[in-house]
């Protein structure tokens, strides 16, 4: 199997340099990865580093939290995409779904759904701090919002992707929507396991050494 177009190539840590984030545009084009995932500071330079490539810049919302107000999320989204960015991978507001405001969550999905209008929009579900009743409602709440993804994790929450979680957010969403799983992922035996569980986008800072082991 070619992994490589399920790859978003990703670097999020918060003392990345502009540098660091031109080396991982220039990797994620010598191995032909679907995209990177970068933070919002990072959507311009990367744009401009792969503007001649067919390289997609994913950048993270409300991140790695979830607990900024919606209106920030909004704006953040916004920003992302008129600078280039052009899929968004938010973090659902997970206080307000423990919460059992569910109407709010949703609310909030929607805005930036509409904020991005055609482009992409993941929604992280962060599974290590959710019950599967949790997580099962966090799903159709993306639904309903019109997102086109459910992801896994940020990768720095206490937990990443698990084979549980993936089984019951693909048998939650069936063929609505698509599932994105991240954190923890670093090798193909692994990479290999979620795409058979039926996910589509593999985030990972491991990219390389996953592909090199084919």
């Amino acid at each position: 199997m070619n992994l490589n177009p399920f790859i978003e190539h990703t670097l999020l840590n918060s003392s990345a340099t502009e540098e660091d984030i031109l080396t991982l545009c220039k990797e994620a084009i010598e191995h032909d990865f679907f995209g990177v995932c970068v933070n919002g500071c990072y959507v311009k330079a990367a744009s401009k580093y792969l503007k001649q490539n067919d390289i997609k810049i994913v950048s993270v919302v409300g991140f790695p939290l979830g607990a900024a107000s919606a209106e920030s999320k909004v704006f953040e989204a916004k920003t992302a995409i008129e600078h280039g960015a052009d899929e968004i991978d938010m973090v659902m507001n997970i206080g307000f779904l423990k919460s059992g405001k569910t109407e709010a969550v949703q609310k909030e999905i929607e805005n930036v759904k509409n904020a991005i209008g055609s482009k992409t929009l993941k929604v992280i579900l962060e599974t290590c701090f959710l019950s599967e009743t949790e997580i099962r409602t966090a799903c159709q709440l993306a639904l309903s919002a019109g997102a086109d993804f459910v992801k896994t994790s940020t990768g720095f929450g206490s937990g990443g992707a698990t084979e549980k979680a993936v089984q019951v957010m693909a048998e939650e969403v069936e063929t609505k929507m698509k599932i994105k799983a991240s954190g923890g992922i670093r090798d193909a035996e692994t990479a290999k396991k979620y795409i058979d569980l039926g996910v589509s986008r593999i985030g990972t800072s491991s990219g390389i050494n996953i592909v090199s082991e084919i």
